[in-house]
């Protein structure tokens, strides 16, 4: 067996934490869409005019977009950080830092989409939030990045 195939295992603690973070942070993406389709129903925005039947649509709504703002914004974070902790995982981190780094960066997004969708926190906390997970993703793809040269 390759040492591909035994890290990308789940007898490998560095995985197991990858694997349980990253589906945390997809199943709170798969929420965040869901959240944003009850607020469109709710406020009577509709994306396209065909959603709204014969109803009265309205397009732009500042509660359906905050929600959209912020499922965006986990797509073009969360998607990066799932690559790069993947590959993370195969240059053999430590076991305890690593598992430290996917479950603070989670926590970070999920307080990020609490503070930005669901109850509304007044600047910083969005702002820490966000440069937690990011500046957690910058050193595992740069750790990557070293392991390779």
């Amino acid at each position: 067996m390759t040492l591909a195939y035994q890290l990308i295992d789940f007898k490998n603690p560095v995985f197991l934490a990858y694997t349980l973070w990253s589906v945390t942070l997809a199943l709170k993406m798969m929420y965040l869409s869901m959240h944003t389709a009850i607020f469109r129903f709710k406020n009577q925005t509709f994306a396209n005019p065909e959603d709204g039947g014969r109803r009265n649509v309205h397009f732009n709504n500042e509660e359906v977009e905050r929600v959209r703002r912020a499922h965006r914004n986990d797509m073009e974070n969360i998607l990066p950080a799932f690559l790069i902790g993947l590959l993370y995982v195969l240059i053999e981190p430590s076991t305890l830092s690593a598992c430290l780094l996917f479950k603070i960066g989670a926590i970070a997004r999920i307080i990020h989409t609490v503070v930005y969708a669901i109850v509304v926190i007044p600047q910083p906390a969005r702002v820490l939030a966000f440069a937690i997970h990011y500046i957690i993703t910058i050193y595992m793809g740069v750790s990557v990045l070293y392991h390779l040269f």
